[in-house]
């Protein structure tokens, strides 16, 4: 096992989906911890990279664009001479440990990390181990575990072990005071019991009904006096690449005239993590926009279709998970969200003037 003085400049790589990287937040922080004195740094990709910013158990975080998130007007040559860039950036670091943070062998993340030549690289390897991973860990699951827990494992031949701490976000204060405009626009935002409901899901057995959201709200604001925040990925059904929820928002915000509701369209990661770090609660699919909510310290109430419950719901935070026999979200009765609102809400009221705007 090193010992933490001999240890002075760590990176970790991920370079996966929000949520992923939403869950490799404990092991930095476990990093911290362990290594309070060491230079700590992240490689992540443009997309989710606000997942990081403000943290403070990271000195620096450098990321990279991938070639299919490349702005409009951005050339594939730039795309490829930045990233070589960053490379260059992470050589001068000269990093003792590269942890290449993700569940089962990576070979994308094993590419990255040797581009930045660390002295020693710690990852997850096929059964038979692998040349260039030279403080490996054979992957298998010996039990069924979270996602967080899971990549925990990476941290025992630092001596890092035990139960991972809770996931940690930080919203940046000019979305949350733009967010906070658009409250205070409608009237909202000054104390009241703020939900935020997010109605997107990458997973079609993920996704709720418009029908359902709409009953949902109207009996929350009609039992408890409830005002939401209304969140959703933007864009068009239509659109081959990127689909959004544009359609089903309106449809969803039309239903409820007169109902203290704030439509907020994020075009920006750092928009909606602003949005929901003002909410008093959240109702949600798995998903991205779950891991946020987590990582700001909300109580959430998740529908689960077809995906793994028992590996991605939310971490270190109340919730209650609704995940029908059916494994089809749209199962899930609107009796049962609005039960597991008023669960939580119960269980957490005195936190609710607290919680607000955590950032």
């Amino acid at each position: 096992m090193p010992a933490p003085q001999s240890i002075e400049r760590l990176l970790v790589i991920r370079r996966d989906n929000i949520g992923d990287l939403v869950c490799t937040t404990p092991l930095i922080a476990a990093l911290r911890r362990r290594f309070p004195r060491a230079r700590i740094c992240a490689l992540v990709n443009s997309y989710n990279l606000p997942v990081l910013e403000g943290n403070p158990d990271l000195d620096a975080v450098y990321a990279y664009t991938k070639a299919k998130h490349r702005p409009p007007g951005t050339g594939i040559l730039s795309v490829y001479w930045n990233r070589l860039r960053v490379m260059l950036e992470l050589r001068r670091e000269r990093f003792d440990y590269a942890i290449v943070a993700g569940a089962s062998f990576l070979w994308r993340g094993l590419y990255l990390a040797r581009q930045a030549r660390p002295r020693h690289i710690i990852g997850f390897t096929p059964p038979q181990g692998h040349p260039h991973i030279d403080v490996g860990i054979p992957y298998t699951l010996p039990r069924p575990m979270h996602e967080i827990e899971d990549i925990f494992r990476l941290l025992a031949p630092l001596g890092i072990d035990g139960p991972p701490p809770p996931t940690r976000l930080f919203a940046a204060p000019g979305p949350v005071a733009q967010a906070r405009a658009a409250l205070h626009a409608r009237n909202l935002g000054h104390g009241e019991l703020v939900i935020g409901v997010h109605i997107s899901a990458r997973l079609p057995s993920n996704r709720w009904p418009a029908a359902n959201f709409v009953a949902l709200m109207r009996q929350l604001h009609e039992r408890h006096g409830a005002s939401f925040i209304l969140l959703w990925a933007p864009g068009s059904s239509s659109n081959p690449q990127h689909p959004g929820d544009d359609e089903k928002a309106r449809e969803i915000w039309g239903a409820l005239p007169g109902l203290p509701l704030v439509p907020y369209r994020t075009e920006q990661l750092r928009e909606l993590i602003a949005a929901l770090a003002l909410c008093d609660l959240v109702v949600c699919s798995d998903g991205g926009a779950m891991h946020i909510a987590a990582g700001l310290g909300k109580p959430i109430v998740c529908f689960f279709g077809d995906s793994d419950a028992a590996r991605w719901h939310p971490w270190g935070v109340p919730h209650v998970m609704l995940q029908p026999e059916s494994r089809d979200a749209s199962g899930i009765r609107v009796d049962d969200g609005l039960a597991a609102v008023t669960q939580l809400l119960e269980a957490n009221r005195p936190q609710q003037s607290t919680s607000r705007g955590a950032c």
